[in-house]
């Protein structure tokens, strides 16, 4: 007797809420096409539907909301030389982003656990997003030499002061609060409330999220967060270096010691679209990554090591090329930009 596979992503209606379930707890909800398109096919049933007066968005599990694009699946599409399955995949992507953008109501995120590119994507177009204290929200990307996509290249040069481009280029890990004060999110809701918060809003009204929502604590970051803005507010990856080394302080040695093992390329890259990204419009910068995309994981050498090192091998020993941030060439990150 073959055993039933249960759908990756649950999408019910549950009183005058759609609610949607990821449902890969052992991948810890990482996104793949089946997902991407299952989210595609609630956002096109449900947006004009007025008996769904709001989405309710979770991960299964407890351990994640969503911990990313199933990245894995990408280095090996790219080792194959399969340009159209990648392009494939983020295209659709970036679409539901979009459609979580434009949907016109109220798109519920509640984050308990990892929540990572692919999973911010999910979450930071709508609102409201509601993080629990055991949330953990990052955009790792320049570990693994991708760069921040699924909009953020949009919403992250609009966070307060250069918040963004710190959390881009470092992959700093935020928990629940420090979302709140860095943008990320709009409610910190303790885990013990979720479960009645969730039941509450199948009503179809976010204005119960008064009764849960409690002050964030305070952010981790509040110490540093004149520093981030005088280092990370300069626009290339030299001053930001530098800017740090002037710091002589330990926060500024930790940041530069987490900088130099990321994938000096995939800095130079995400500095850049970030800064691109400031003064552009969502649509824009969803065609800005597309692009980008394509280059970054079919062409430079960098996105397949980083893959390896961080999720494959696990050695933490990546070899990037070139190896150093001053190494990078100007020109060479241009062109990754000119397709």
């Amino acid at each position: 007797m073959s055993e039933t596979i249960e759908p990756t992503v649950l999408a019910r209606r549950e009183g005058a809420a759609g609610t949607l379930l990821m449902n890969r707890p052992k991948t810890l909800n990482a996104l793949d096409l089946a997902m991407i398109r299952d989210f595609q096919a609630a956002i096109d049933a449900w947006k004009g539907d007025a008996a769904v007066r709001l989405v309710v968005l979770e991960g299964a599990g407890g351990k994640a909301f969503c911990a990313g694009g199933d990245v894995r699946r990408i280095r090996d599409l790219a080792i194959a030389g399969d340009a159209a399955a990648i392009e494939a995949f983020f295209a659709e992507e970036y679409a539901v982003n979009r459609g979580i953008a434009t949907f016109g109501k109220p798109w519920v995120s509640l984050i308990d656990g990892f929540c990572m590119g692919g999973g911010i994507g999910l979450s930071v177009h709508g609102a409201p997003i509601v993080v629990s204290e055991s949330a953990m929200l990052a955009m790792p990307e320049t570990a693994i030499a991708l760069f921040p996509d699924v909009g953020t290249s949009y919403v992250l040069p609009r966070l307060p002061g250069a918040i963004g481009t710190w959390l881009a280029l470092t992959g700093t890990r935020l928990r629940g609060g420090d979302a709140v004060h860095a943008g990320l999110a709009t409610h910190y809701v303790t885990k013990a409330k979720l479960p009645a918060l969730r039941t509450a809003l199948l009503e179809g009204d976010i204005a119960v999220l008064d009764r849960f929502a409690e002050p964030a604590p305070e952010a981790a970051f509040a110490p540093h967060r004149a520093a981030i803005d005088r280092c990370f507010g300069l626009d290339s990856m030299p001053a930001i270096l530098a800017a740090l080394d002037a710091e002589d302080t330990d926060w500024a040695r930790e940041q530069t010691a987490i900088l130099r093992r990321m994938s000096p390329t995939s800095l130079c890259v995400s500095l850049e679209l970030i800064r691109r990204g400031a003064g552009a419009t969502l649509d824009e910068c969803l065609e800005m990554e597309l692009a980008l995309g394509r280059s970054v994981v079919n062409d430079h050498p960098d996105f397949r090591e980083g893959v390896r090192s961080v999720l494959v091998d696990k050695d933490g020993k990546p070899s990037w090329t070139p190896s150093s941030i001053e190494a990078v060439d100007p020109a060479a990150v241009e062109a990754l930009f000119a397709g």
